[in-house]
């Protein structure tokens, strides 16, 4: 029997749809922004955070979204708070909400205080010190990559983002595939990571 080889495009199809969480209908984002209700208190009605202890969410990337919620209900993403919140869901809540937030708009508020330093480890990353560049996957203004799973930057609260690199660095975050964002935070410093922050602040 002859070898069958799948060409890399679409092998790249099926892993990814290999990882994306099933569901036993379409997501419903007028189903998703019902659920969202219980949300709003900390992430805005729309997914647009005041509160620089939580992240936003509109606009983030459907596969991210369900992702996460996902990771904090198996414990696979740690925090007390989310854990209570997603206990009661399921997966088609889950891809239900993403596809609300991911529709939303994010909302960015620009700083105009420019960090060459972290611009260009965003664009570029320390090749010398295994750091890659932020905007291989990120992009270079923060729109992420969706499809891939790879959430936008632009419109992020700030101390959130902050937290997150640290969290990728200390390992106490740990639910990136492949471990990707440990090992791209491993080598930041603390003036690193302040730097990227304020270059990402300027994203519009």
């Amino acid at each position: 029997m002859p070898t069958l080889t799948l060409p890399a495009r679409a092998l790249g199809a099926i892993a990814l749809s290999m990882a994306l969480p099933l569901t036993a209908a379409p997501a419903d984002p007028a189903a998703g922004q019902a659920k969202a209700a219980a949300c709003a208190a900390c992430h805005g009605p729309v997914g647009v955070s005041a509160n620089p202890a939580f992240p936003s969410l509109a606009g983030l990337g459907e596969r991210y979204l369900a992702k996460q919620l996902a990771d904090y209900k198996s414990g696979a993403r740690q925090n007390p708070i989310m854990a209570g919140q997603v206990a009661a869901l399921n997966e088609q809540d889950f891809a239900n909400l993403a596809a609300f937030y991911a529709a939303q708009q994010a909302a960015p508020k620009p700083s105009e205080t420019a960090s060459p330093e972290g611009r260009a480890l965003y664009m570029a990353g320390r090749p010398q010190d295994g750091i890659p560049a932020c905007a291989a996957c990120h992009g270079p203004d923060g729109h992420g990559n969706a499809p891939a799973g790879y959430p936008a930057l632009r419109g992020q609260v700030g101390a959130y983002l902050e937290a997150s690199l640290k969290g990728y660095r200390a390992g106490t975050r740990a639910n990136d595939a492949n471990n990707v964002m440990r090992a791209a935070a491993k080598g930041l410093t603390d003036a690193d990571i302040t730097a990227l922050t304020a270059h990402i602040a300027t994203f519009r």
